[in-house]
């Protein structure tokens, strides 16, 4: 399925990195506002990390089913379905009072926005020719990123007059208009060539290939490490490093502003040299080393420097990550395979969101989850290592 060749290109791909970005104003906004929601709700450290943890979990066990429906029919479609529920559910949000009622909201949540991540990927890539794969696939996340700097950076300042609950309406309304944007412009979409249906059957063959069981290990770590960071830094600069939320979002907006753009050039460089693993083991290689840092520096100043060392490197490899499977295995099952790393690296954001909550709350402080993240992404330089042989045959 591509878009009609009478459609233009380029107006397409930024709707479509728009169209992620709403996603990323929701799910940040409940970091950045975390320390008010908290205080508004009653909520201890762990809840806090529960309520996040129970998008990450249903986020994460709609991988695979929502990656096999793209494979099986279209991928806009899910991707449409996927954003108005998500859209309508940050709405919701903002109108709950009760704990128990903002936990099921955003399992239900996690649902949607598991049908905008792989199919609205494949829409992406099938915008760029095949050996661009990794230069998509690291575009398409550009617009949670760009928006996370938007929101840390003006967020502070509007969380004032405003309140957070009618921030997450203004959200909610605006993910609404660019969905509909989107649908005008993107037109309908061309019906896929008659093939073999994929079928969810396969997924065990899948799994026995090394080189879906070691990116697996690799994308546990990459967003277990990139959603416990960016979830809990602007908590941690508050509580932590006696920093105002302000101060915390302006981090935060800077960290962003160094992550989006080195993740696009993550893809296309290793598109470019053809080097993937250099570019992921690389990768993983500063994240530990600013992990282990973060915890120990003294002040603002090696706090600050440590932040951009993480934010440079903390999604770089995604879209090399997303791409290896396929360069080995074909693009036949491209979303169940797509679906099942996605699914492996929000089983690492659901575990370690909720646990540098618990830890914090144990501890009194979260070097320990910090620490624990850095040696985790010591275990994926492993894994990383042992992927190499696997480029030259498919198994």
């Amino acid at each position: 399925m591509t878009i009609s060749d009478t459609r233009p290109r380029r107006p397409v791909i930024t709707l479509l990195i728009v169209c992620q970005s709403t996603i990323g104003l929701i799910f940040g906004g409940i970091a950045l506002f975390l320390p008010l929601i908290r205080a508004d709700l009653g909520l201890t450290f762990t809840d806090a990390g529960t309520l996040a943890a129970a998008s990450s979990l249903t986020y994460a066990l709609m991988q695979v089913p929502s990656g096999y429906l793209a494979d099986r029919f279209t991928p806009r479609r899910l991707f449409l379905i996927g954003l108005l529920g998500t859209n309508l559910l940050a709405a919701l949000f903002a109108m709950l009072e009760s704990f128990p009622l903002l936990l099921i909201d955003q399992a239900l949540a996690g649902v949607f926005r598991a049908l905008v991540f792989t199919p609205g990927m494949l829409l992406m890539t099938e915008l760029f020719p095949p050996g661009r794969r990794a230069t998509a696939m690291g575009l398409y996340v550009v617009g949670g990123f760009s928006s996370n700097i938007l929101l840390s950076a003006v967020g502070p300042i509007l969380v004032g007059p405003l309140g957070w609950r009618p921030l997450f309406l203004l959200f909610a309304v605006f993910g609404l208009l660019v969905l509909a944007l989107y649908r005008h412009l993107a037109g309908p979409a061309i019906p896929r060539p008659e093939t073999t249906p994929v079928r969810f059957a396969e997924l065990p063959g899948l799994l026995r290939f090394r080189i879906i069981q070691l990116t697996g290990v690799v994308q546990f770590t990459r967003l277990a490490v990139a959603q416990g960071f960016t979830f809990w830094l602007p908590t941690y600069l508050v509580v932590d490093r006696g920093q105002s939320l302000a101060a915390a979002g302006l981090v935060a907006a800077v960290a962003s502003a160094i992550s989006a753009p080195v993740n696009y050039l993550g893809g296309y460089l290793s598109d470019r040299i053809d080097r993937p693993l250099l570019v992921i083991g690389g990768s993983l290689a500063v994240l530990t080393v600013g992990l282990a840092l973060l915890p120990h520096v003294p002040g603002m100043a090696g706090v600050l420097g440590a932040v951009a060392l993480i934010s440079m490197a903390i999604q770089v490899y995604f879209g090399p990550l997303f791409a290896l499977p396929l360069q080995v295995l074909g693009d036949r099952n491209a979303g169940l395979i797509s679906g099942f790393g996605n699914f492996c690296a929000n089983l690492g954001s659901f575990a370690f969101v909720y646990a540098l909550g618990a830890v914090k709350d144990a501890t009194g402080s979260f070097r320990a989850g910090f620490l624990s993240l850095a040696a985790l992404c010591v275990v994926a330089l492993v894994a990383t290592w042992l992927i190499r042989p696997l480029l030259r045959r498919p198994s």
